[in-house]
């Protein structure tokens, strides 16, 4: 058997050291299935490429060392996607829902109708994920019975590229906001947006303070919220936990930034260990003084301190300063939502 002679395979070599590489190699002594040489292939990261041999730390943590001479082909990987932005769409949006509970919520085989007097769109559309248990028509006959029955008109919440997305437009259902960007769902590592908005924090930190239900002066600045009050409380105080942040003016002035964090119920497996964050606000006067940064690194706290893994925002893709401030601490876009709604 003769190995190969390449000193550097293409592709491979100290240059893709901290990468994630493939390796394919000889395995010298054994005999491939048509009589030839044998060869295996490894996956990991290449720690280092000195001496003659190649160091591949694979994912189970086995430190592969592997001969030069012996390499018959490789190349850098993309890394593997982290377990979080694995998990399916509809399964996140359910995990979502447990965070922003309705007032009334009525299942549909797998779908999700919900009503809140009209505060919110989450709160007042039927979440379309996975099987309504019917045909489509007839599932969406009962969607509009069902909002009908509540006064409010017939919305969807679907995912972008989903095959209920599909279905619906197929039915003549039209954008529910037309002109409106999508939705971004983005997760990050509550562990790893800790180390880098630590680093970001203003110097001077100013008080801030979390509550377990929302008061008046948390919901001053909310217009919204204020005209929908009645369905707005039940909603935002309705998780298993939830902390509202408030920053205060110095000497004991009115709230300046503020932010909301929930934690599920553990109606959906694993909800528990996600996080939600929403409503982060900062006055227009107060702007540009890192108090955003601080109401998010209080969230993260808020929730590690809970044992959470995982912590999520919806943010509007219309919104590049929000969505390049987010990513900025690590969150990236797991998928994108929108609100379908019936012909006029």
């Amino acid at each position: 058997m003769t190995a190969p002679s390449s000193p550097k395979p293409p592709g491979l070599g100290p240059h893709v050291v901290g990468q994630r590489v493939v390796v394919r190699r000889v395995v010298r002594g054994e005999t491939g299935p048509t009589g030839g040489p044998a060869f295996t292939d490894v996956l990991g990261v290449m720690e280092a490429w000195a001496g003659g041999s190649a160091r591949v730390r694979t994912e189970a943590g086995e430190l592969v060392v592997i001969a030069v001479g012996d390499i018959v082909s490789g190349k850098p990987v993309p890394p593997r996607p982290s377990v979080r932005l694995r998990v399916p769409a509809g399964l996140a949006e359910r995990r979502a829902v447990a965070a922003w509970p309705p007032r009334e919520a009525e299942p549909l085989g797998e779908w999700l109708l919900r009503a809140s007097d009209g505060y919110s769109g989450r709160a007042n559309s039927v979440l379309a994920v996975g099987d309504p248990g019917l045909p489509v028509a007839e599932a969406l006959a009962r969607v509009s019975e069902f909002y009908r029955a509540h006064d409010l008109p017939a919305w969807a919440q679907v995912v972008v590229g989903s095959d209920e997305q599909a279905a619906l437009e197929d039915a003549g259902w039209v954008p529910a906001r037309p002109g409106e960007a999508d939705t971004l769902f983005q997760l990050v590592s509550v562990s790893a947006a800790r180390r880098v908005v630590r680093r970001r924090l203003p110097g001077d930190v100013p008080p801030t303070r979390v509550t377990d239900r929302v008061d008046d002066a948390w919901l001053a600045d909310d217009a919204h919220a204020l005209a929908h009050l009645e369905a707005a409380r039940p909603i935002l105080d309705g998780p298993a936990e939830v902390g509202f942040v408030t920053v205060t003016e110095p000497g004991g002035g009115g709230v300046v930034a503020k932010g909301r964090v929930a934690r599920g119920s553990g109606t959906v497996p694993g909800d528990q260990d996600w996080a939600c964050l929403t409503n982060v606000w900062v006055s227009p006067d107060h702007r540009r003084r890192g108090l955003g940064t601080t109401v998010v690194a209080t969230m993260l706290d808020w929730a590690a301190e809970r044992g959470v893994t995982t912590a999520y925002l919806q943010v509007r893709g219309d919104n590049p300063g929000a969505v390049t401030a987010y990513e900025r601490l690590g969150f990236v876009t797991h998928h994108a939502y929108r609100y379908l709604t019936t012909p006029a």
